[in-house]
């Protein structure tokens, strides 16, 4: 009896505390991109020196055989002690995006204070070791792992701490990148999978304080400073088409690629984490003696590749290298992200692209650099499947708002024919492969049974369009709460008809929500 009143009393508080969550929000927004953007801002500051300081000493080995020794005996300590915090927080592993989308939708769970020392030290070690990683999703992870805390700290519930987490995850990527709006869209088109007023407001918040704060320490300047002296003429523009063509194909086989690197070293069964790590970390080593120029996320090749520095068959070989080379050190489950490295793989297939058409069309080299920022954009939509996202976040990097159109023509190509070849979206395969044998609940002990709130928005031709409540087959353990509808919430009854983009409000245990989750986004978005 006792248990039935908390539960009752747990439901009640859920729904009502959710009527403020707009107003609560904003607050929480605030306080997460404040001290997220803070902690991102540390980690991006530390790689920056991570990999000024690998430079540095790759120039004093240059030519002295003891220098040399010594450094791969400090790669080899690298390995292991990355080895070492892979093996005690598993959820480090790989960029975190995955984990997060796991942990958002119920069939994963992390531990905010074990992740975010390791994530933060590992990140570092792999790319002072000249590993090809980014620091995007680790900045994610962490964005939405310090989210997490302060949700712990304020002990919210798990509906608010998935608001407060998304918030997290803003804010990360809008200091790491210098781009607020790009770290709003990720959140909302990759993690969160919806939009309302509510988590709008508080992601945007979270996120503008982040850059705010980032952009006081280390200033206002893009990512990429490379100039476009001119816009693309509108007869060019066949181009665009076929540029998106070619780079969904060549992310299909970047998705292939990178799973496929993970399935060769889980096959030889005698390598554990160190021994994955430490084949990672000594092929830097060979790295930085055949082609240094592949080492860590890459920005330096993008300033050569603009500057035109760089030939075609050159251009080749580095994206060739820098492809195999992002394969084994993301394969080997090192902390680091895909983010950062796949947009100098764009950069580099844009030049190429380009460099053929100067030579074979005749267009004036003067667009070269056009090709290279659209061709970057197109590349990270073919992986991720997250156009939005991509569009904005290559203006924002570049600084330059004059290539828009040219950017969504691309995406949507490559979009399109990514779709097409039936290519799964990077994150989701990798999340699929997580999930692999664990349990619906990972890393955190025993389900919680806390209430959850979730939202889904019914989409036209879905099975619960203009079908009765009464008359649909509800997934278990889970209540139908609410119905907003052209802005007004309506109260669901059994002879409540749904239509096309109503959007519902489920109430389950914390327990159930990944199984609601797959049953609901089945039931609101297919036609089956």
């Amino acid at each position: 009896m006792g248990e039935t009143m908390r539960e009752k009393k747990d439901i009640s508080y859920t729904i009502r505390r959710s009527a403020d969550f707009p107003v609560i929000m904003i607050g929480e927004g605030i306080l997460v991109g404040a001290v997220a953007g803070g902690i991102v801002l540390l980690y991006r500051i530390c790689l920056n020196y991570a990999g000024t300081w690998m430079r540095q000493i790759l120039e004093m080995c240059k030519g002295d055989p003891l220098r040399s020794a010594l450094w791969i005996g400090a790669l080899l300590l690298m390995a292991v002690v990355t080895g070492l915090l892979v093996r005690w927080e598993p959820m480090i592993s790989g960029s975190g995006i995955p984990q997060l989308k796991g942990e958002m939708e119920g069939k994963l769970e992390q531990r905010w204070y074990r992740i975010l020392p390791a994530k933060f030290l590992g990140g570092f070690l792999c790319l002072l070791g000249g590993l090809s990683l980014g620091r995007e999703g680790p900045s994610i992870q962490l964005g939405a792992m310090t989210g997490q805390g302060i949700s712990r700290v304020l002990n919210r519930g798990k509906t608010e701490e998935k608001y407060i987490m998304t918030c997290g995850a803003s804010a990360g990527l809008a200091a790491a990148f210098h781009a607020p709006l790009a770290g709003m869209m990720f959140s909302l088109e990759e993690i969160h999978k919806g939009f309302s007023v509510t988590i709008l407001v508080s992601v945007m918040t979270a996120s503008v304080t982040a850059d705010y704060i980032s952009s006081c320490i280390i200033g206002l300047d893009p990512v990429f400073q490379f100039r476009l002296e001119h816009v693309l003429p509108q007869n060019y523009y066949w181009l665009l088409i076929v540029l998106g063509i070619f780079l969904g194909v060549m992310g299909v086989l970047y998705n292939k690629g990178m799973l496929k690197a993970q399935e060769l070293y889980k096959k030889w069964k005698w390598l554990d984490e160190t021994k994955r790590l430490i084949i990672a970390f000594m092929a830097a080593g060979i790295m930085a003696v055949v082609m240094p120029s592949v080492l860590g996320s890459g920005g330096d090749l993008i300033v050569s590749l603009t500057e035109g520095e760089m030939i075609l068959s050159a251009v080749l070989l580095t994206f060739v290298a820098k492809f195999l080379f992002s394969a084994v050190s993301f394969g080997s489950g090192a902390p680091g992200g895909i983010f950062f490295p796949l947009l100098i793989l764009g950069a580099l297939l844009g030049g190429a692209f380009s460099m053929v058409c100067v030579e074979l069309i005749g267009i004036d080299p003067v667009y070269i650099n056009n090709f290279v920022l659209l061709a970057m954009a197109g590349y990270f939509t073919a992986i991720v499947r997250a156009p939005i996202t991509g569009i904005i976040l290559l203006f924002e990097m570049s600084g330059s708002v004059s290539q828009m159109l040219s950017l969504a023509i691309v995406s949507v190509a490559a979009y399109i024919t990514a779709t097409l070849l039936k290519s799964e979206p990077i994150y989701d395969s990798l999340l699929g492969r997580l999930l692999e044998g664990k349990e619906k609940k990972n890393g955190g002990g025993a389900p919680g049974r806390q209430k959850m709130l979730s939202e889904f928005v019914i989409m036209s031709g879905s099975v619960l369009e203009g079908r009765m409540v009464m008359n649909i087959h509800w997934p278990g353990n889970c209540l139908l709460v609410a119905v907003e509808r052209g802005g007004k919430e309506l109260i669901p009854r059994g002879k409540t008809r749904l239509e096309a983009g109503d959007r519902l409000t489920v109430l389950t245990d914390e327990r159930d929500a990944g199984y609601v989750h797959d049953k609901l986004e089945n039931l609101c978005y297919t036609s089956i």
